[in-house]
């Protein structure tokens, strides 16, 4: 799968990314972003009336040093600052004269409605220095000197991006209590089918001993969410039908296994034998001991993926990563899954990297987690889960 890790400060990689959320219901072209409007620079701008310099005596020919610098003054230009950080301003950019760093900021905030939390008492400092420590107070502060958002949103939004509520500050987001999420990354969660109670109560009591019935539904439910959610994904939709296909039929098993470790779905071994039916046709003694152990490697990756902590933002970008995967046989369009799989890759660290500052390795302890998903087997888990349901349908068929 193709990797690509962006490097860099925030406000390098603003306007590089553009903005993920304004593509769910478009064209398969992935429009590239564009530089803020409304800019005038600094030559642009007249400087103020300067004042008047004291006058000597109406005989003296000689300036003195005092007046030699006033009229140095008077002929260059001043110095305009940030009104949010105090740093040197490239123009004025939404009604006030801001930095290109607070400018790509804010354009950024307002096109992906954005809300943020402050871990402080929300009267961090904002300066050259400190802006990038508190997006909450940074926003906060954009909006108090005059940046207006309608200038950022009018005539720069295509129409077809939807609409997510308005732009606002919260102290906790109100989507799963995310304090940072970009409008892609939200599109994902709203995808789930199952949002609220996601597979039942059963799957959130990693003690229980769950029927073989029982493990058999869930096991349709997750195969379900992950086809269902797929279908309702931003881009998914637009690909063609067959590379549709192609993705799914190659990457099931990986978001069912996530799916597993999402809702800490019990794996105990005697119930998933009897579910697999090994007691109706037995097996001989290598058999039996190979698919034991491919048991336990389904256990072992969703045990790991649990230990992580995965929250449901994480999760959600790790299946489209997975999905938006390039090893499918005959995609018509490589180039343009590669490009998808990279926009959940740059969302997944830009939400990890704000999400979880004091965790600089967990980007790629989460990345490092999707090759061993594939070391799952696929006919493994059809044995496990679907082959009594596959011959419920095959009865059915008889009776008929």
């Amino acid at each position: 799968m193709a990797m690509v890790v962006w490097r860099g400060s925030q406000d390098d990689v603003a306007d590089t990314q553009g903005t993920l959320s304004s593509q769910t219901q478009g064209g398969l072209s992935l429009p590239t972003p564009q530089a803020g409007q409304l800019n005038l620079t600094a030559s642009q701008v007249a400087p103020p009336t300067p004042q008047t310099p004291v006058q000597g005596p109406p005989n003296n020919t000689q300036s003195t040093p005092t007046n030699q610098t006033s009229q140095q003054s008077e002929k260059q230009p001043q110095h305009i600052e940030c009104v949010v950080c105090g740093d040197k301003s490239s123009g004025k950019h939404y009604g006030q004269f801001t930095c290109e760093g607070c400018k790509s900021f804010f354009k950024r905030s307002v096109r992906r409605n954005l809300t943020y939390t402050c871990r402080a008492n929300r009267n961090c400092p904002i300066d050259q220095h400190h802006r990038n420590q508190c997006q909450y107070c940074r926003l906060k502060k954009c909006l108090k000197v005059g940046m207006r958002r309608e200038a950022v949103q009018r005539g720069r939004v295509p129409p077809t991006q939807p609409h997510h509520g308005q732009f606002a500050l919260t102290n906790g987001d109100p989507l799963h209590c995310h304090s940072y999420l970009s409008g892609y990354i939200s599109l994902l969660l709203r995808a789930e089918p199952y949002p609220t109670s996601r597979y039942g109560s059963q799957c959130m009591q990693p003690n229980n001993i769950m029927g073989i019935e029982n493990i058999c539904e869930l096991a349709a439910r997750m195969l379900f969410s992950a086809v269902e959610w797929a279908r309702n994904i931003p881009f998914f939709p637009d690909l063609q039908i067959t590379d549709q296909v192609a993705l799914l039929r190659l990457t099931w098993s990986e978001l069912f296994v996530l799916n597993a470790a999402q809702c800490s779905m019990p794996l105990h071994v005697a119930p998933l034998l009897a579910a697999a039916g090994l007691h109706a046709s037995p097996m001989s003694a290598d058999r039996v001991v190979a698919f034991m152990d491919h048991i336990r490697i389904f256990q072992e990756q969703v045990e790991k993926l649990k230990a992580l902590h995965v929250d449901s933002a994480e999760y959600s970008c790790l299946k489209a990563i997975v999905l938006f995967t390039t090893d499918a046989c005959g995609l018509s369009d490589v180039a343009h899954v590669e490009s998808l799989q990279e926009k959940s890759q740059c969302a997944l660290e830009e939400y990890v990297r704000s999400q979880y500052p004091n965790q600089p390795t967990r980007f790629g302890k989460l990345l490092l987690r999707l090759p061993s998903l594939r070391t799952v087997s696929s006919s493994v888990i059809e044995q496990l889960f679907f082959v009594r349901l596959r011959g419920r349908h095959q009865q059915t068929l008889h009776s008929e």
